[in-house]
């Protein structure tokens, strides 16, 4: 972990201590943890296997793209990829850690930094592409009660949807553009030289050049098999209504009932879409005040806070925990040797 991470890691706990300090100040902790302790071990169960499905089918769409490209390398390998990205974007503001972290690990164990790079950058746009289907249909069909819900912070809603519909443009501009990206490419090892972090190679900028090619290549590999792409997509929406649904599954597991799962569901993917572009390290403490005005017309009393810490606690405390054990155990792990891989045709 570098500096910067350190850094990050640091604010987050920051933040996750301040946050914890207005939970305890502002509620009867004892209510809290009676209506936590009501909540049915079966439901229990069903979200911490939803919160860990969350993150696992991302290693699963990774498996298929990098398949796509014949790449044989094992599932379980892609979910070690998808739990270390979790971490550094868990840490990092804006979620803005993870990928370069995945592309690191996935060089390192032998895939072509042009093919992980497409990956990626596959896998981001699409799920920022499903975020803002979900948050145009909400926004359309459900405008009126989403606003009723959650008040103030419906401005927060257009922010965010707006954020991620442009960085969907952009990304998608980056990928059908081989001389954006090549400039992208060449444009920031000339920035690097000129402050001294790197030092004249003509070697290396012919390599940055021919990985762009490749790149490219890669790109153009996708574009012509849009039913991969299609699959992608659909296992994405799946991945991201996991997520959305462990809220419901909370909510039946403390004997509540009156809210469909559709609209806990939709009042969760608000939150998500609201959140997601904020320069805060797991947009910790304005993801659980939305929470609370969200979802008050949900859980009732004490119930409302109890849900709140489950939650939280296991779409994203508990899944960070496990995913900072997977990155420490890559990062001291020795390092493994090329996956002998069929190069693309």
């Amino acid at each position: 972990m570098n500096r910067k991470n350190v850094i990050s890691a640091g604010v987050l706990l920051l933040l996750v201590a301040l946050t914890v300090s207005a939970i305890f100040r502002g509620n009867n902790m004892s209510a809290v943890f009676q209506a936590m302790g009501n909540l049915h071990p079966m439901y229990l169960a069903a979200a911490i296997v939803t919160a860990l499905f969350f993150v696992s089918m991302e290693g699963f769409v990774f498996c298929y793209l990098f398949r796509s490209l014949d790449y044989r390398t094992k599932l379980s390998t892609y979910v070690k990829y998808a739990f270390v990205g979790f971490f550094y974007s868990g840490i990092t503001p804006s979620a803005t850690g993870g990928q370069p972290m995945q592309l690191y690990y996935m060089q390192k164990e032998g895939h072509k930094v042009s093919d992980s790079s497409v990956v990626l950058m596959t896998v981001a746009v699409i799920y920022k592409f499903v975020l803002v289907l979900i948050g145009v249909g909400i926004l359309v069909l459900y405008h009126d009660p989403l606003a009723g819900y959650l008040n103030k912070y419906i401005y927060l809603y257009y922010l965010g949807l707006f954020l991620n519909t442009s960085l969907v443009v952009f990304l998608l501009f980056i990928m059908i553009s081989p001389k954006c990206f090549k400039g992208i490419v060449i444009g920031g090892e000339k920035l690097l030289k000129k402050f001294s972090l790197l030092k004249s190679s003509k070697e290396r900028t012919q390599k940055l050049i021919e990985m762009a090619d490749q790149y490219h290549e890669a790109v153009l590999f996708f574009l012509k098999n849009k039913r991969k792409i299609a699959v992608a997509v659909l296992l994405t929406a799946v991945q991201r209504c996991s997520v959305f649904f462990l809220t419901y599954l909370i909510y039946r597991g403390m004997g509540l009932e009156g809210t469909n799962a559709l609209t806990v569901m939709n009042l969760q993917a608000s939150i998500y879409i609201a959140v997601d572009m904020l320069p805060l390290p797991g947009a910790q403490g304005i993801t659980e005040m939305m929470y609370k005005t969200a979802f008050a017309q949900v859980f009732s009393g004490a119930y409302l806070t109890a849900s709140m810490c489950v939650t939280r606690g296991l779409n994203f405390y508990m899944v960070l925990i496990i995913s900072a054990m997977v990155a420490a155990w890559c990062h001291f792990a020795p390092k493994a040797s090329p996956k002998k891989v069929r190069e693309m045709m």
